[in-house]
């Protein structure tokens, strides 16, 4: 096959990183973020830049030396996960530069539901549920971690402790009622 139709990496994967950024946030919102989310990206960053791709970099330069890099597969590989490196060092340093970092504990004590609030609810068949409004970089539904932009989240903000509200889903309207709302508590610096 001529290289002319082959999609190589670079360029377009940015473009496709781009769109997915923008489809994420919505359009004229910021990018929040808890305290603790954002020590997580840092971390991650730090991570490939000061760990990962200079150990990648070594092996690759090592592969390199070897000769024939056509058919040599610690360079091929090599080359791969650099590009692959660099690429997710990209995302997070665009979605660091668009963060919002906002503290939920100052709201500690308070009832009602903003950003990084924890909130117990139970929905009309009697299930109860625990989840913790996070952003969109935090997001982690196994662990009741849903982002703030989600129906449940947008349902829920500003409602405040036994409070009922109603959820619009694809499969009918659901009432929830506030049990508990609660806030991490402030953390001295």
């Amino acid at each position: 096959m001529n290289k002319a139709f082959v999609k190589e990496g670079g360029q377009d994967d940015d473009d496709d990183e781009a769109a997915a950024l923008a489809l994420a946030i919505p359009p004229g919102s910021k990018n929040y973020i808890t305290p603790a989310g954002y020590r997580r990206i840092k971390d991650e960053l730090l991570q490939l830049i000061d760990v990962d791709r200079p150990e990648v970099v070594r092996v690759v330069h090592w592969a390199a030396s070897n000769g024939d890099r056509s058919e040599n597969g610690d360079y091929i590989y090599g080359k791969k996960r650099l590009r692959e490196i660099d690429r997710r060092i990209r995302f997070l340093t665009k979605r660091m530069d668009l963060a919002e970092v906002v503290d939920p504990s100052v709201h500690h004590g308070g009832d009602q539901i903003f950003f990084g609030a924890t909130v117990t609810y139970s929905n009309d068949r009697g299930e109860e549920r625990t989840i913790t409004i996070v952003g969109i970089d935090e997001l982690d539904p196994l662990k009741g971690k849903i982002s703030w932009i989600s129906p449940v989240a947008r349902t829920l903000t500003k409602a405040r402790e036994g409070d009922t509200v109603t959820l619009h889903t694809p499969t009918g309207v659901e009432e929830l009622d506030i049990l508990e709302v609660s806030y991490p508590a402030p953390t001295d610096q």
